[in-house]
């Protein structure tokens, strides 16, 4: 039997493997030629020793640093809560120091959800004391907010009775903060030059919009401290900046003078079945508004159901063509030119020509027929101006005559929404332009522009910027001449033939007993809808005048739009308002 030969221990399988790994940790263990891999490990932690430090740092100077302005702004907010501190809005007065729209104190209330440990009971007794039912305030008292408005400016007496009913039934969480509202002495009287006011106190229309930053002075805060779930503080104190109330003004407006104004075109619209209609009354020595209004006619105490047309005065917004009362200007324009006179006569035949057009007269006369100057104003002759513009005037002193008259240019009136009009320039006149515009037709203004135009030939010549603002808190508003249309001479034969039209002419309606009154009519077409052509038996009919005309102190505009009469319908509005203004204002009569 043969043996296999016995192996040496450095022989035997898997020894060397064992061998070599013993090897190793005895090395490691007594620091051998490996050592070096430890030194990698520990250099490795350094680094990220290191990193770590460095991202730390750059975190704390990123904080502390770069956005601790930001961050403690943020904790600042999450730790108040601000509430604004409504300044009291400015007075707004008549002529007369009657008050027209003031603020008064009132409760804005307010609650926080988190607070309150009785909602339903907490509903029930606001909807008792302020209306509604306890369903209209449960959900807000139940938000999952720290702040929720119940109701904004609530009468003081209201407000009382409900804290008082809170308090007694030991509910918490409510709270009443001091604040202000607008209230409008006259009512609805004035509401469209008045204009309204939102809970926010500023003004959204009419002049609380335009002097909105006169009138609403510089709102406060309060700045409650709260804890984390923001609940106010018990005993800490509030950060209060004091509100400053608003500068008072006083306008031009005779509340009066504005009522009967305002009833009178209210009447006028249902009586001759009108779309809309317009008064304005101006001082034309000074250009300061009397009265004026548009219908709709605006409540500011009760807008609920306004329309948008209610929001602004019609003669400043929108454009018409004006019809017969620019003759007036055309007259004024020839006279001042030196080419005529009141007594001037023409050979007037039934139709003359403007361009491709025949412009014929509203009588139907079908004969030549002699007129002086005087005469076509009396009788508002179409053909008549028509023919004394082409044939005398010519378009050049024409146009420069209505640019003198600042007709087609913003008046400056200060009231929100004013419009240009359209009024062709002499580069874009065509064939029937002259024609047509002697007469009013061809070209759209607010009616403004002819209250301002008009009230310079009462005046003698002088261009006024019609206005409300009188004064500014103790500064009296300047609001001097922009401007002179033509010569006193003119003016005064103009003013004469006016007396006419009033005398025996289509004004005879517009007289005032005992006054000397200047006034013309006009009945203007209106362009239809789609631009083209005008409207079948719609017109702007309106009167313009002023009185005593030797010396006025009153100018009276009254118009009727989208109605199927002609102008001397606006003469009874026209008169009940003028005599309305002239005892106002104090003037005598004449006789």
């Amino acid at each position: 039997m043969r043996h296999k030969p016995r192996l040496g221990y450095d022989e035997v399988p898997g020894a060397s493997y064992d061998e070599a790994r013993r090897s190793r940790e005895r090395s490691r263990r007594s620091g051998g030629a490996d050592s070096g891999g430890n030194d990698k490990g520990l250099h490795t932690i350094l680094v990220i020793a290191v990193a770590i430090v460095l991202i730390v740092v750059g975190r704390l100077l990123w904080l502390q640093v770069f956005t601790a302005s930001d961050l403690s702004s943020k904790a600042e907010a999450q730790r108040t809560n601000a509430i604004t501190l409504h300044a009291k809005r400015g007075t707004i007065y008549d002529r007369n120091g009657n008050v027209l729209a003031t603020s008064v104190d009132c409760k804005t209330i307010y609650a926080n959800p988190e607070e309150v440990n009785d909602p339903s009971g907490a509903a029930d007794m606001i909807a008792e004391v302020l209306g509604g039912s306890a369903s209209d305030y449960i959900d807000k008292l139940q938000e999952d907010t720290t702040f929720v408005y119940i109701r904004r400016q609530v009468d003081e007496d209201e407000a009382e009775e409900l804290q008082q009913k809170l308090s007694d039934a030991g509910v918490e969480g409510i709270y009443f903060l001091d604040d202000t509202k607008r209230v409008y002495p006259y009512g609805s009287v004035a509401g469209q030059i008045l204009g309204v006011v939102g809970v926010d106190g500023d003004g959204l229309s009419g002049l609380e919009l335009y002097y909105n930053d006169v009138l609403q002075g510089t709102d406060g805060q309060m700045l409650m401290e709260t804890g984390q779930d923001g609940t106010p503080i018990a005993g800490a104190p509030a950060e209060v900046t004091p509100a400053k109330d608003g500068t008072d003004i006083v306008i031009s407006i005779d509340i009066n003078i504005q009522q009967v104004a305002e009833e009178q075109i209210a009447q006028g619209v249902k009586d001759y079945n009108a779309d809309s209609g317009s008064v304005m009354v101006i001082d034309p020595q000074t250009g300061e508004i009397l009265a004026a209004c548009s219908t709709p006619l605006l409540d500011p105490t009760d807008t609920s159901e306004a329309t948008a047309d209610a929001f602004s005065l019609k003669f400043v917004s929108s454009s018409y063509e004006p019809g017969s009362i620019f003759k007036v200007l055309t007259a004024a324009i020839g006279i001042n030119d030196g080419l005529m006179n009141t007594e001037t006569t023409w050979s007037v035949p039934a139709q003359v020509k403007a361009g491709d057009d025949y412009v014929t007269d509203v009588d139907g006369r079908d004969y030549t027929m002699d007129m002086s100057l005087r005469e076509i104003l009396r009788r508002s002759s179409n053909v008549g101006m028509s023919l004394v513009a082409q044939s005398d005037i010519g378009a050049e002193r024409f146009s420069s005559g209505v640019s003198a008259f600042q007709i087609g240019t913003a008046t400056g009136i200060d009231y929100p929404g004013e419009t240009a009009g359209i009024v062709k320039t002499l580069d874009q006149y065509d064939g029937s332009t002259l024609g047509n515009m002697a007469f009013g037709q061809g070209l759209a203004m607010p009616i403004v522009q002819m209250v301002k135009a008009v009230g310079s030939i009462a005046n003698g010549g002088t261009l006024y910027t019609p206005h409300f603002l009188v004064s500014e808190g103790d500064q009296a508003a300047d609001w001097p001449s922009v401007g002179t249309s033509v010569s006193s001479e003119a003016c005064s034969e103009v003013t004469d033939m006016m007396r006419t039209v009033v005398d025996s002419g289509t004004a005879v309606n517009g007289d005032v007993e005992g006054y000397d009154v200047a006034a013309k009519t006009g009945t203007g077409q209106q362009v239809n809808d789609n631009g083209v052509g005008y409207k079948e038996d719609s017109y702007m009919s309106s009167m313009i005048g002023f009185a005593n005309a030797s010396d006025p102190s009153v100018l009276v505009y009254v118009g009727l739009n989208g109605t199927s009469y002609h102008g001397s319908a606006a003469g009874p509005m026209f008169s009940a308002i003028m005599s309305e203004a002239l005892s106002d204002m104090g003037v005598k009569p004449s006789d």
